[in-house]
C-alpha cells in the first residue's frame, strides 16, 4: 500500500460521530460527495487526481488490533463500541469522475454510497487524498500548458510538506503532463521517470569545475548534463565547448547544461550563444530555482531557448493557490436527500451526474450540473468505480490518467490556458437539481 492506511489517520469527530450512530441504531445508506465550492483566483479549471489512493485506502481500512487496543486504553468511548469497530470496513459503492479529468466549481468528483457509519468515517483521508493531489495537478497543468513543448521534471520533493506530500506530487504531476520527476520511490512505486544530474556541492567538492565535469561525463556517460552556474555560468559553458571534442572521442556525448541562478532569461540566451557558436546546437538548456507557469510565460514572449524546466517550491506547495475550498458532504440519508443552506456553504441535494457538452471543434463548451437519473445532452463524466468496498476493474496503470488529462487539456477553451484573467467556463444547474433542492428546503 503506498500511502499511510490506519484507521486512526483521522479526526476525532468522526468517531465521536460514529458512536452516537451505532448507539442510536443509524445504519442507513448515505450519500456523501466530494465538490469544491469555488475555484481559487488564480484557477480557471482543475485537474482531478487521487482516486487510485482514495481507493486503495477504502480496500483496506480497518482498526488494526493494537489500535484496537488503543483505542480501549484512552477510556474515551464505548467498551462495546471499540469492539464493533474491530469488524469496521468499507462496503459501499464509489461512483466518480476518471483521475485526469478537468472539472469546476460545484461539480462532484467522487461520490461515496454506503452505511452511514462507513461514509461518514472515511471523510477525512478522502478530502486529505483528493485535495492535495488536485492542487498540485491543476498547478502542473497550468505549466503544461504554457509550455507544451518543453521538458518538465517536479524538483519539489526537498520543499514538500512531507514525505507523502513530495511523493504524491510527483504523481499528480506526471499525470498532468510532466515528463517526470527528480523523486527516485515515484518512479519505483508510480512509474513515473526519474531525472537527476548534481548539486552545487559536487561541483565544489572537486579542485575545478573541469575535473568535476570530467568526473561526471566518465560516471554517467549516457546521461550527461552539467551544473554551469556553480562560479561563472558563462565561463562555465565555453568550458562544456571545450571539453565536447574530448568527451567525442571517449564516445560520449552532452546532453544539456543547467542553469539554477542569476538572470535565467539573460543567461540563457548569451549561454545558447556561445554553445551555438561552439557546435553544440543539440545540447539543451535546462532551468531551475523558482519556476513557476508564470516565469514560463515570461521567458516564452522573451524568446528565452529553455527547452526544460525542473520545478519545485512552487509546484509542490503549489504557491500561488496553495488550498481548495472543498468539501465532503452529505447528500443523502435513508432514501431522503438532505442538503446544507449555511450561508455561503450552501450545497445542491442528492446523487448527482455532470454532462459536458463540446462543440463542433470538439473543445469544451458547458456544463450541465443535475440529478442522477436526470438526462441531459452531452457526455456523463460520473461512473461507478466500486462496488461492495471491491473496485469493478483491476488497478488503471497512470499511463492512462495521464492520457486522459492530455485530452482534457487539449479540449480546453482558448481563453482557459493561458495564466491571465479569463471568462468563467459556464456550468448550468438543470432545473430537476433546482426542484429538488426547493423541495428539500421545504421538507427541513
Amino acid at each position: 500500500m503506498v500511502c499511510a492506511t490506519s484507521a486512526l489517520l483521522t479526526d476525532l469527530y468522526q468517531l465521536t460521530m460514529l458512536q452516537a450512530y451505532w448507539q442510536q441504531g443509524m445504519h442507513d445508506t448515505a450519500v456523501f460527495e466530494f465538490f469544491v465550492r469555488r475555484l481559487p483566483d488564480k484557477r480557471h479549471f482543475l485537474l482531478a487526481a487521487g482516486l487510485d489512493q482514495v481507493l486503495d485506502y477504502l480496500e483496506a481500512v480497518c482498526f488494526k488490533p493494537d489500535e484496537i487496543s488503543w483505542l480501549r486504553s484512552t477510556g474515551r468511548f464505548d467498551p462495546k463500541f471499540v469492539d464493533w469497530l474491530a469488524d469496521f470496513r468499507f462496503r459501499g459503492e464509489v461512483h466518480a469522475m476518471a483521475e485526469g479529468s478537468v472539472f469546476f466549481a460545484n461539480e462532484p468528483i467522487l461520490r461515496i454510497t454506503a452505511a452511514l457509519p462507513e461514509a461518514q468515517f472515511v471523510e477525512s483521508r478522502i478530502i486529505n487524498l483528493l485535495h492535495f493531489q488536485t492542487v498540485v495537478a491543476s498547478k502542473a497543468a497550468r505549466m503544461v500548458l504554457v509550455r507544451p513543448d518543453a521538458l518538465l521534471i517536479d524538483f519539489g520533493l526537498r520543499r514538500a510538506h512531507g514525505a507523502e506530500a513530495g511523493l504524491l506530487a510527483a504523481r499528480a504531476s506526471y499525470l498532468a503532463g510532466f515528463a517526470g520527476s527528480a523523486t527516485l520511490e515515484a518512479e519505483r512505486i508510480f512509474g513515473v521517470p526519474a531525472f537527476g544530474t548534481v548539486a552545487h556541492s559536487f561541483i565544489q567538492a572537486h579542485a575545478n569545475e573541469r575535473e568535476a565535469f570530467l568526473s561526471f561525463a566518465r560516471s554517467w556517460p549516457k546521461d550527461v548534463v552539467f551544473l554551469i552556474d556553480t562560479y561563472d555560468t558563462e565561463a562555465a559553458a565555453r568550458l562544456v565547448v571545450e571539453l565536447a571534442p574530448e568527451l567525442n572521442r571517449l564516445g560520449i556525448e552532452i546532453r544539456g547544461v543547467r542553469l539554477d541562478s542569476g538572470d535565467i532569461v539573460a543567461l540563457a540566451q548569451s549561454v545558447r550563444r556561445i554553445l551555438d557558436r561552439g557546435g553544440l546546437a543539440d545540447v539543451r538548456i535546462l532551468a531551475s530555482s523558482s519556476m513557476d507557469e508564470y516565469f514560463m510565460a515570461k521567458a516564452l514572449e522573451a524568446e528565452a531557448p529553455i527547452d526544460a524546466f525542473g520545478i519545485g517550491t512552487h509546484l509542490s506547495t503549489s504557491a500561488d493557490a496553495p488550498y481548495l475550498d472543498c468539501a465532503y458532504k452529505l447528500q443523502e440519508y435513508a432514501g431522503r436527500p438532505r442538503r446544507k443552506r449555511s450561508t455561503g456553504k450552501a450545497t445542491w441535494p442528492g446523487r448527482k451526474q455532470v454532462y459536458r457538452n463540446y462543440d463542433a471543434q470538439g473543445q469544451m463548451m458547458g456544463d450541465v450540473l443535475t440529478v442522477h437519473g436526470d438526462p441531459q445532452a452531452g457526455e456523463p463524466l460520473i461512473r461507478q468505480v466500486m462496488r461492495e468496498g471491491r473496485r469493478l476493474s483491476r488497478q488503471e496503470p497512470l499511463s492512462d490518467g495521464r492520457r486522459h488529462a492530455a485530452s482534457e487539456l487539449a479540449r480546453l477553451p482558448p481563453d482557459l490556458r493561458g495564466v491571465g484573467p479569463a471568462k468563467p467556463y459556464p456550468v448550468t444547474v438543470a432545473s430537476a437539481l433546482q426542484d429538488l433542492a426547493a423541495a428539500t428546503d421545504r421538507e427541513t
